[in-house]
């Protein structure tokens, strides 16, 4: 018999949307399960952030980000979001980042915060701890938690589907019940054995999908995984066509593509040709290169085209000074260095990659689903906030402010999400083959190509048509083999990818506009 889990609240992910309910929620006095697939809890898109998080400026103002936001996100950003991103944000960064978990921003030699210029922002209001903020914030999350004695904290246990009656339940007339959620199966990697965990309320923090493209800034886990369960699960989808590419990736052969920060270019790099002569101005002549980030990611397709290259380059040396490159920049410069690339001498090669999932499982202001006892939070969510693309440095915020939300919704109603574990079976494993872990890697190459290649930078109806063929054949190919073979993490991520991949396609394909990160080279 499989272990059973009994808990009141289950979250699944430990980025900071994660972190911060479950401690928000624990410091109620509610038992939190906290979970992950990866075997360090800091394992997340969140340890991965660098530039920053948006606080406030000089003479700032809730209009004046709401502005930002709406700009930046091709204003189709949703009102209601915006107005609670931009009322709690800075307060939240203040009293529970600040002054509760005692995350360690960078500070003037006056000891002020150190509040610099991203991107599409009217006016410099982000705070960061030197170019690692997301680190420093995941860290000091965890440290705090670790001390909660009611969170239990499981690591390298991959969430496999959302417990749902409807789809589970022994009860068969359990189908004409409203979608509801009681948790979920967990595969637990190290003692090979599946869990049953029922849950009050469950919340998703699962992060997003970068890695479903062939070209990513994300960490290996982010395959759409919470998307994935959520849709199987029945709850609503929405805006998914809208996957942000980040601009300035680092591209050499042999190095990963880790991300460039957008604040190198708000400190003043420039990007530019092979030869040093800055092209931005020639795509957009107001931002240049403070444009919005689609903007910037589509006029480097473009000058690649245009030049007949595979990469563009920042220039850091000509226009920010080397003591404040090595200080503002320290991760960036030593990670650089060590693909033999000083930043401080030699022009940055970057190009476009995958970076941030704008749509995700419809929430409302609470971060409820449509699923009756299910939340979703920071990027597998979609509140609206970012619209058609995502300003910068607004998604650390975003799992902040609606991980606190979340608990405060949560907290109160606990009472109503009792259901029996007897009426849930356990896990029934049919597998009977070992995976082959070449054949897994050979199909997750072809979905990251498919991706990046017919649903990228730059889509098209032939494109995408060509691709939900391709992906419908693999997902048939999958579903048999996941069903043959012993559980793995990489086989579950697998059929998520899949199921993620078509989901985008499909959104894609309906949205027939260009709308921020969503261009379509044949919009109506």
């Amino acid at each position: 018999m499989s272990e059973l889990i009994e808990t009141e609240v289950l979250v699944i992910g430990t980025g900071v949307a994660g972190c911060t309910a479950a401690i928000a929620l624990a410091e109620r006095g509610v038992q939190v399960t906290l979970v992950t697939r990866a075997e360090e809890p800091s394992d997340t898109n969140t340890d991965w952030a660098q530039g920053g998080i948006i606080y406030k400026g000089e003479g700032d103002s809730a209009e004046s980000l709401i502005r930002d936001l709406d700009h930046a996100g091709a204003h189709f950003t949703n009102p209601v979001a915006t107005e609670i991103l931009a009322e709690d944000g800075p307060r939240l960064v203040e009293n529970f980042l600040i002054d509760k978990v005692g995350v360690n921003f960078t500070r003037t030699t006056d000891g002020d915060l150190s509040i610099v210029l991203e991107g599409a922002h009217e006016i410099p209001r982000i705070i960061h701890s030197a170019d690692t903020t997301g680190h420093a914030i995941q860290i000091a999350l965890l440290n705090y938690l670790k001390n909660l004695d009611n969170i239990n904290l499981l690591t390298a246990h991959t969430a496999i589907d959302l417990l749902t009656p409807q789809h589970h339940s022994k009860d068969r007339l359990s189908v004409y019940s409203e979608p509801r959620c009681v948790g979920a199966y967990l595969f637990d990697r190290k003692n090979r054995e599946v869990k049953r965990c029922m849950a009050k309320q469950t919340v998703l923090a699962t992060g997003g999908l970068g890695q479903i493209f062939a070209f990513t800034s994300n960490p290996k886990g982010s395959r759409g995984d919470g998307l994935a369960m959520a849709y199987r699960a029945g709850a609503r989808v929405i805006n998914n066509e809208f996957v942000q590419f980040h601009p300035t990736t680092f591209s050499k052969r042999g190095a990963p593509n880790f991300l460039i920060s957008e604040a190198v270019r708000g400190e003043g790099g420039r990007l530019v040709g092979e030869d040093g002569t800055p092209f931005m101005q020639n795509y957009d002549p107001e931002w240049k290169d403070l444009a919005a980030r689609d903007v910037v990611s589509r006029s480097i397709r473009a000058e690649m085209l245009k030049e007949d290259v595979d990469r563009v380059f920042l220039d850091l040396r000509s226009y920010i000074p080397t003591n404040e490159i090595k200080h503002h920049f320290p991760n960036i410069y030593e990670t650089c260095l060590s693909y033999g690339v000083d930043i401080t001498k030699d022009l940055v090669p970057v190009t476009p990659a995958a970076h941030y999932f704008c749509g995700g499982v419809w929430v409302d202001g609470f971060g409820r689903s449509s699923v009756e006892n299910l939340y979703a939070i920071g990027e597998v969510s979609c509140t609206g906030l970012h619209g058609a693309n995502r300003l910068a440095s607004s998604s650390l915020l975003e799992g902040l402010v609606w991980g606190q939300r979340s608990a405060e919704d949560i907290a109160g109603k606990l009472d109503e999400g009792v259901y029996s574990a007897d009426c849930i079976p356990e896990w029934r494993n049919t597998g009977i083959y070992e995976p082959d872990p070449l054949l897994i890697q050979q199909d997750m190459t072809t979905i990251k190509n498919v991706m990046w290649n017919y649903v990228g930078l730059v889509r098209a109806s032939y494109l995408m048509n060509r691709a939900m063929r391709e992906l419908n054949h693999l997902e048939a190919e999958i579903e048999r083999f996941y069903k043959v073979s012993k559980l793995t993490d990489d086989l579950i991520g697998l059929r998520n990818a899949v199921m993620a991949g078509k989901i985008v396609t499909r959104s894609a394909q309906a949205n027939n506009r260009s709308m921020g990160a969503h261009f379509r080279s044949d919009s109506v």
